[in-house]
């Protein structure tokens, strides 16, 4: 592909990944949030593909590079995750004493 042809699939993909996620309704955020990190998994087998298959040295370590930066991706995301819905558990009260 030429390069006119994939800067284009990378502004199409950039305005409809932008409507998508501001069409959400709040409710729905956590759940998009733990998809997203599943899509970050993907990329990372992706990264391991193409890095694989290329013969040059600056293709390794590009490759390397995205599953590092996908890496933290995933696990921040999945901390964030978690924290969110921590938010939303009722927190046990501690029993009134009795007199």
């Amino acid at each position: 592909m030429d390069f006119i042809a994939i800067l284009s699939i990378f502004v199409l993909a950039c305005f409809v990944g932008y409507y998508v996620v501001w069409s959400v309704t709040p409710a729905l955020h956590t759940p998009l949030m733990a998809v997203t990190n599943a899509i970050s998994s993907v990329i990372i087998v992706g990264a391991l593909i193409a890095s694989a298959a290329s013969g040059s040295a600056s293709s390794k370590w590009l490759g390397l590079v995205a599953v590092t930066l996908a890496s933290v991706n995933i696990f921040g995301g999945f901390a964030v995750t978690q924290r969110m819905l921590a938010m939303y558990k009722k927190k046990e009260r501690p029993a009134a004493a009795k007199h």
